[in-house]
């Protein structure tokens, strides 16, 4: 009897051992998962219970307006050069490789669903072709329906269905400390939303445009991002990303975005009539300095003197002469040269219209009939 009990206990160690060492190297024998113990401890998160996002996440505005935003892709022929052309050069230097084309990239906004794109006019000026990527993968070629050099502004147009489109907004309504989000695809690595707030409105003078009257944020704006959208927390289109201030090539801090109130009036005067007409009276103006202001009588700031007038120009015929101070068009107040030149610009040539002039003698209304302005030539480099 002792022996069968000494067998029995032998036996059922040895199958336990054999059990302990399977269950550790190989439980997949026994149908069982491994287990391992955690040896650092720490701290989980419980699983939210809703999904909702933080109260200081812009995670709708970027869902909302991140599908409409697009990838522009361009390539330009690369010249043929005259060297090949030259025997000489030839038997000196031998066959020289074909240059390759030339590659940009940019972002845009689609704005309506049928299919019109905004974006910049350097974006795509003198493109061969022209390649739209949008959010969801497509892609299409692009046809160019009307470019606005002086505001920097350029209308595409592509044939796809079910397109995603952006939500206006009102720019106009804009206030410094405003927090904005900036989407495009900075250096090519992908649609990438950054954040910041509206530093500064109607910036001018700054040599960017003719036309100038940006929104400065601090929202990271890098190369590539030029064309993409500015938007408040809504996801609704404040501007388009145009220009940066920056000493490295990369964001400092400082972008500039063309507001949607100019962007809007740009697109449905290239659509309407396939170029943007603004008017023009001839003059010569010049910022109001604080002497000549006291001279008139007027606060520092207001108003803009006249240096010059074109002879037999609009402003010359409905009696605008120099020194003549203007302060308002047709009903609108300029304290500035670019403040002039936007109101004249936005003035539909052949309507009259009425300037509000400060002279020696008092202030006075003054009619006019502006006429039509000619974009000065481009500059061939």
């Amino acid at each position: 009897m002792k022996r069968l009990w000494l067998v029995f206990a032998q036996s059922v160690t040895v199958l336990l051992a054999a059990f302990f060492v399977v269950a550790t190297l190989k439980p997949e024998w026994l149908n069982r998962k491994p287990t391992f113990t955690s040896v650092v401890p720490v701290l989980e998160a419980p699983a939210p219970r809703n999904a909702l996002p933080a109260t200081n996440s812009f995670s709708a505005a970027a869902r909302a307006a991140s599908p409409a935003v697009v990838s522009i892709n361009t390539s330009k022929a690369a010249e043929a050069g005259s060297q090949n052309a030259d025997p000489w050069f030839r038997f000196f230097f031998g066959e020289q490789g074909k240059a390759q084309p030339q590659a940009g990239l940019g972002s845009g906004v689609i704005v309506s669903p049928a299919g019109y794109i905004l974006t910049n006019n350097h974006v795509i000026e003198e493109a061969d072709q022209i390649e739209v990527i949008l959010n969801d993968g497509r892609k299409s070629a692009a046809q160019v329906i009307g470019t606005d050099p002086e505001t920097d502004l350029a209308i595409l147009k592509v044939d796809l269905k079910d397109l995603p489109v952006i939500t206006l907004g009102d720019s106009d309504a804009l206030a410094i400390g405003d927090q904005v989000l900036a989407i495009g695809n900075p250096f090519g690595v992908g649609q990438t939303v950054t954040s910041g707030i509206v530093s500064a409105l109607g910036r001018t003078q700054l040599g960017i445009n003719t036309f100038e009257n940006f929104i400065q944020t601090d929202a990271a704006i890098n190369p590539g991002n030029s064309g993409g959208a500015l938007v408040d927390t809504n996801g609704h289109l404040m501007g388009i990303n145009t220009a940066i201030y920056s000493r490295s090539g990369g964001s400092m801090g400082i972008g500039f975005a063309i507001p949607t109130s100019t962007a809007r009036s740009v697109l449905d005067a290239i659509v309407r009539d396939g170029q943007v007409t603004r008017g023009w009276i001839g003059v010569e103006p010049q910022d109001l300095t604080p002497e000549l202001a006291e001279s008139f009588g007027l606060a520092s700031g207001t108003g803009v003197i006249i240096t010059g007038v074109l002879q037999n120009g609009p402003a010359a015929q409905a009696g605008i002469r120099p020194g003549d101070v203007i302060v308002g068009v047709a009903g609108r107040s300029v304290t500035n040269v670019a403040q002039l030149l936007s109101a004249v610009a936005s003035l539909q040539p052949g309507t009259p219209a009425t300037l509000d002039v400060v002279r020696k003698d008092g202030k006075s209304s003054i009619d006019i009939t502006p006429g039509k302005r000619t974009p000065p030539p481009r500059q061939v480099e």
